[in-house]
C-alpha cells in the first residue's frame, strides 16, 4: 500500500516511516496540513495515518475534507487525546480506526491491514496493471507507461485515464468521468484535462463519442 503519514512529531515521525516501510509498504511522510493537503491532491493514497495536533491547523479538519472528497479512503488517527469524546469525535469526523499514543508498532501495522481488508485494498494489492496498446497504468504505485517511457500525469488525468482504461470499448458519459475525476469543477474543466491528458500520451488512445463522452478502445 502507499501510505500519507501526517505527523509533526520528528523522532515518533521517523519511527512509524521505518514501521510502515519495514512492513512492505510505500510511505510519503509529512508534517504539516498544508503539505498533505498538497501531496493528496498530486498523488494517490491507498491509506492515511493522521496525527490530529499539527503546527498549522488542527488534523481534525484535515480528516473531515478528506472524507468529504473520499468516502472510502482508509484513514487512521494516532493521537495523544485519549479521552472517550476525543475518540469519538475523530470517528464520528470519519477516522476508520483511533490509536492513541503511546502505540505499539505492530499493533498499527495490525490496524493498517484491518481497514485495508474493509475498504477492499486486499483485495486488490495483486491486481495486474490496465493495459490498453502500448499504455500501460500501475494503480497501485500511480505510474503511467507508453513502451518505455514514463509519462507524468496529474491526479487528475490519472483518474480520467484510469476510468477509461478501466472500461475499456465502452463508452464513459462525461457526466461519469467528472463526478469520479472533477466532483467540484466547473462543466469546461474535464475538456482542458482531457486536451492535457491526450497531449501526452499521444493521439490514438482515447476518441471522443460526441455528444456522449469518451472511450478507449483496446484495438
Amino acid at each position: 500500500m502507499k501510505i500519507c503519514l501526517v505527523e509533526d512529531d520528528l523522532e515518533l515521525g521517523h519511527s512509524v516511516q521505518s514501521l510502515i516501510q519495514d512492513g512492505g509498504h510505500e510511505v510519503v511522510w509529512v508534517r504539516r496540513i498544508t503539505e498533505a493537503r498538497y501531496w493528496l491532491e498530486q498523488s494517490v493514497f491507498d491509506a492515511v495515518v493522521l496525527d490530529l495536533g499539527l503546527p498549522d491547523g488542527n488534523g481534525l479538519d484535515l480528516l473531515r475534507s478528506i472524507r468529504q472528497q473520499d468516502k472510502q479512503m482508509p484513514l487512521i488517527v494516532i493521537t495523544a487525546r485519549d479521552g472517550i469524546e476525543d475518540r469519538l469525535h475523530g470517528l464520528d469526523s470519519g477516522a476508520d480506526d483511533y490509536l492513541v499514543k503511546p502505540f505499539a508498532g505492530p499493533e498499527l501495522l495490525a490496524r493498517l491491514r484491518a481497514v485495508a481488508r474493509r475498504s477492499g485494498l486486499a483485495q486488490e494489492s495483486d491486481m495486474q496493471a490496465w493495459e490498453v496498446k502500448d499504455l500501460k497504468l500501475d494503480e497501485r504505485r500511480m505510474v503511467l507507461t507508453r513502451g518505455d517511457t514514463v509519462i507524468n500525469l496529474s491526479k487528475t488525468e490519472f483518474t480520467i485515464l484510469l476510468t477509461l482504461l478501466k472500461l475499456p470499448d465502452r463508452v464513459v458519459t462525461r457526466r461519469e468521468l467528472e463526478a469520479r475525476a472533477l466532483p467540484n469543477a466547473d462543466s469546461h474543466a474535464l475538456d482542458v484535462h482531457m486536451f492535457n491528458l491526450r497531449k501526452k500520451i499521444g493521439e490514438g488512445y482515447v476518441r471522443t463519442v460526441r455528444g456522449v463522452g469518451f472511450v478507449v478502445e483496446r484495438k
